[in-house]
């Protein structure tokens, strides 16, 4: 429903109060549109820490297990983040969530497996002996790191920060990025 009251060239839809819309094919909900990237980043991060962890281990492990091991951690990730959407909405509501809801945090939650679309084929192209698995784990390895790269600059060149302290917000996430790494590199032992 659109509001007579607001000015011509602005979305009333961007007030306060009102629900964001992003102007597309399926107009998504800007707040689920940022749930559903808050999803890809974590399910982005957990794909380099196992593609590194892999990678260090290349010599011990076959390629079939790289892809499946891939593929088994971002689908955890995915029910994860899918299962603390339902269980936060229990608590919040004190019922379980309708089928739009549930619709919702299912789409929410399934976008992160987009996140290993890339890396999975890069994967499969080692299993069938296209490339050997060390080039399939650092090729993988760089497609995350570039992805969440560009998620950063994305978000940095999106604010309404002056230029230096954009430069000063993108080093910062390089940096939060890097101790995310180093803490899940940890957690696996290497």
């Amino acid at each position: 429903m659109e509001d007579a009251d607001a000015p011509s060239g602005t979305d009333p839809a961007s007030r306060r109060g009102r629900p964001h819309l992003r102007r597309g094919r399926d107009d998504m909900p800007i707040e689920e549109m940022g749930e559903a990237l808050k999803e890809r980043v974590y399910a982005t991060f957990t794909g380099l820490a196992i593609v590194l962890v892999q990678h260090e281990n290349a010599d011990h492990i076959t390629a079939g297990r790289a892809t499946l091991t891939l593929l088994v951690g971002i689908v955890a990730i995915t029910a994860a983040g899918f299962v603390a959407d339902v269980i936060s909405h229990l608590v919040v509501h004190g019922d379980f969530p309708r089928r739009a809801e549930l619709g919702r945090m299912v789409r929410v939650a399934g976008s992160a497996l987009g996140s290993a679309s890339i890396p999975l084929v890069i994967l499969v192209l080692a299993v069938v002996g296209v490339i050997e698995l060390q080039g399939a784990l650092l090729a993988a390895s760089i497609v995350y790191i570039a992805t969440l790269a560009l998620v950063g600059y994305v978000a940095v060149r999106r604010s309404r920060l002056a230029w230096w302290e954009q430069l000063v917000a993108l080093g910062l996430l390089v940096l939060l990025g890097l101790a995310v790494v180093g803490l899940q590199q940890l957690a696996h032992g290497h």
